[in-house]
């Protein structure tokens, strides 16, 4: 074989083997994207199956406050459990800083600190940072003084 055609035989093969590992760096890529949208979309579908049972939780609670059933307890307990092993976080909220993140502010009252939560009036979810449902919440709002 002349010299020649083994630089081109070489050529040949240095090009092949630079699309073969540009494919397959693209394949790998494309692996990695599928398995990010496949989480996405099972994070996603959790998130919409809570938001539909969170409704149940509260009417379960407040049937809870009237009737003090042992039964009843059990139940909202074990819902719970299931919420938290699905990543379901209640938002804390009574006492703290209104952050409007988390928060949804429905009064306010006059107080001595601006922006401090005294009442929650329902409340909230959240998986991760991701809030389901913002608790609703009483605020208060310090008396502007005036200036004489």
């Amino acid at each position: 074989m002349s010299k020649k055609k083994v630089t081109i035989k070489n050529k040949d093969n240095q090009e092949l083997e630079e699309r073969l590992k540009r494919t397959l760096a693209d394949y790998q890529n494309l692996e990695r994207r599928i398995e990010e949208e496949r989480k996405l979309l099972s994070r996603l579908s959790s998130v919409l199956l809570v938001e539909k049972f969170l409704p149940v939780l509260e009417n379960l609670e407040n049937a809870q406050k009237h009737l003090s059933d042992q039964g009843l307890e059990l139940v909202i307990k074990q819902f719970k459990e299931v919420l938290a092993s699905e990543g379901v976080e209640e938002i804390e909220a009574e006492g703290k800083q209104f952050d409007p993140k988390y928060h949804e502010a429905i009064e306010t009252e006059q107080g001595e600190d601006d922006n401090k939560i005294t009442k929650v009036l329902t409340k909230g979810y959240k998986i991760e940072d991701k809030v389901i449902k913002p608790v609703r919440v009483v605020v208060t709002k310090k008396e502007k003084q005036e200036e004489l």
